[in-house]
Formats: structure tokens, sequence, C-alpha cells
């Protein structure tokens, strides 16, 4: 067994597809099919469920799988670890950031590179749920979500700033004065909202049903540039975080404050507390705390 075939593996999980996996591995399909039936042997197990092109991992294949990504992220912090001490970050930095986040990951990616030029980075946007599962199963790094039901005994955080919110708009299509909105002004209008299981959806139905007002939404979606392409048409209007910088997008967005708006949980930066630690992932938190110091 080598680290090449568990990555091997990994990248026919990611894609579903012994064609697209050798791609993405620069090998031929006949080398990683040969790869994973050596594995296959090598462990006495069968792996994957074969016919004419993939079909799925067996059970089995799915434990070893998890073994797999444990082994290969301990294997590439091994190598940032000794570049660390080295004085050297490098790498990639794996960051989980919620949908509708207020948190801009840009200052903190363009002050690693500037310190550390070799350094790249890979952003994923997933739901809360999912950014804790791949911070323990070490297939995040760092993530930003929120800490209402976070355990504290299995990751550190960073507190964010509480997220405002506002009304995101085309103003060709709509105009509105300078004071702030009130949620009941919000009721008469054509709102475009993420989809109730989310959670930056949930604050946004607590502020209207806390004020016995039962919102009906024109349009809901759980994609985020859906959303932000029905407001730039002009087909709706949006409640998004209020220091985002989505209403830079376009010269034709607006984003307008909304009367005592904030989310029910505040976003931290999430580090998992468990070994092996991640060099890469405690350079940034470290870094991070330095932007919130300052600020």
């Amino acid at each position: 067994m080598d680290i090449k075939q568990l990555k091997f593996l990994i990248a026919l999980d990611e894609t579903r597809h012994f064609g697209q996996a050798a791609a993405r591995c620069h090998i031929t399909q006949p080398t990683l099919s040969m790869r994973l039936r050596s594995l296959e042997e090598e462990l006495e197990l069968p792996l994957v469920n074969r016919g004419q092109r993939f079909e799925s991992f067996t059970a089995p294949g799915e434990r070893v799988l998890a073994w797999a990504r444990t082994v290969l992220a301990a294997y590439d912090g091994l190598y940032a670890e000794a570049a660390a001490c080295r004085g050297h970050l490098v790498g990639t930095l794996r960051l989980g950031v919620v949908p509708l986040s207020s948190f801009d990951p840009l200052p903190l990616m363009q002050r690693l590179h500037q310190l550390h030029p070799n350094l790249r980075f890979e952003l994923s946007a997933l739901s809360s749920e999912q950014i804790l599962e791949q911070l323990a199963s070490n297939q995040l790094d760092l993530g930003v979500s929120y800490l209402d039901r976070l355990d504290g005994e299995r990751f550190d955080s960073l507190a964010l700033a509480k997220t405002r919110m506002g009304l995101l708009y085309d103003h060709r299509h709509f105009s509105f004065g300078e004071d702030p909105l009130s949620w009941e002004s919000l009721i008469e209008l054509p709102l475009g909202l993420l989809t109730s299981g989310m959670h930056f959806r949930q604050s946004i139905d607590h502020n209207f049903h806390s004020r016995g007002l039962n919102p009906l939404p024109l349009l809901q979606t759980d994609a985020v540039h859906q959303l932000l392409q029905a407001v730039h048409g002009g087909f709706c209007c949006a409640i998004m975080p209020l220091d985002g910088g989505l209403e830079t997008l376009t010269e034709h967005l607006r984003l307008h404050p909304i009367a005592e708006a904030k989310t029910l949980a505040r976003l931290g930066l999430i580090m998992r507390r468990s070994a092996p630690h991640s060099a890469l992932a405690e350079a940034c938190f470290a870094a991070y705390q330095k932007i919130i110091e300052a600020s």
C-alpha cells in the first residue's frame, strides 16, 4: 500500500467516475483501476462495486475510505508541519463557510498569502452541520459557522461580530427612503428567501414571527447564486447580511438596513481541538485573531 492508492480512492469518491478520477490524478483509467484492485487484494476486501461504470463503495470500502482521508490528512499535515518548523507554510488551507455568512475570507487569505506565497486555499460553502462533521473528520482545517450548538470541548472558536441584516434589491426596480426598513414593511414586498432548513432563514423567520408577521415569499431556494440572480433581475428582494459586501457585485444592487435585525446566533471561526493539529489551521487561526485585535 502507498499514499497514491489512497489518493486514487479519495478521487474516486469525490468524482464517482473512474475516468474523471484518473484525469484528476493525472493517470490513465486502466492504471487507476489496476492500483485500486491491488489495494483490494492487499486488504483482502472488496472496496468498490463495479458494473459498466462506478456504482458505489462497498460497506467495507466506506470504512476504508474514512481511514484513507485520515491517513492522507496526516500525511499532508506532516509535510506542512515540517515546513512550519522551517518557518514556512505550504499546502492547501481548507476553509468551510456557511451560506450568507457576513465573514469575508479575503483579508485573511490575502494576509496569509503575503506571508506565505506557496500557500493555496480551498473554500467551500457548507451547512453548519457539514462544517462540524468535516472539521471532526479532518476534511476541513477551519470553518466559519454558528456558535449556538458548538461543543467547546471538541472545538476552539473565535467569535465574530454580530451579523446584521439588510434588504438587497436592484435600484432599477425598487426604491426606499433613508430610514431603516421595518419588518412590517417587508411583508408588502416580493421576497426571495433561502429555504426553511437553513440557519440564516431561521433567524429571518424568528424576526418575522416574534412580531406576529407571516411572510409569503415569492421565491425560496437553497442556492444563493439563484437568489442573487432573481434580485438582480428585479424579480424579488432578499434579506441578506448587511456587511457581506453583496451590493458591490454589480452597479445596480443596493443593501438597505433593516431595523432591529440580527441573527439568532453569532458566527465564529472554528478549529478542531483534537490531534493531529494542522499547522495551517493554527497559523490561520492566529492570523485572524490579530486581525480582530487590530480592528
